[in-house]
C-alpha cells in the first residue's frame, strides 16, 4: 500500500477556487481501480495551505492515474509543495 501525504501552498484568496477546480479530479481518482482514498482539503488555520492525502493499493495503479496530472492552471497556482510517498508494509487498527 502507498500513502501520498503532504501539503500544497496557493494564494490564500485563491484556495477555495483551486479546491473547487479539484472536485472532478478527486471524483476521478476515487473511481480509479486501486484508489482507497483521495482527498484535497483546506487547512482550517492557514488560508493558503491545502492538505493532500491519498491511499493506493499499488505503485502501478497510482502511476496509471498520475498519467493525466493536474491542469496547467492548477499547476501554475501552486506556489510550493511538500508531498511525500510512504510505502506501507502493514496496517493495524488504531
Amino acid at each position: 500500500m502507498l500513502i501520498i501525504a503532504g501539503s500544497l501552498r496557493v494564494e490564500p484568496g485563491a484556495r477555495d477556487d483551486y479546491l473547487a477546480g479539484c472536485h472532478q479530479v478527486i471524483a476521478q481518482a476515487r473511481a480509479t481501480p486501486g484508489c482507497l482514498d483521495f482527498l484535497l482539503a483546506a487547512d482550517p488555520l492557514d488560508p493558503g495551505r491545502i492538505h493532500v492525502y491519498e491511499r493506493w493499493e499499488s505503485a502501478e495503479q497510482l502511476a496509471a492515474f498520475r498519467g493525466s496530472g493536474p491542469s496547467d492552471p492548477q499547476t501554475a497556482a501552486i506556489l510550493d509543495a511538500a508531498v511525500n510517498r510512504y510505502l506501507i508494509s502493514g496496517v493495524e487498527a488504531a
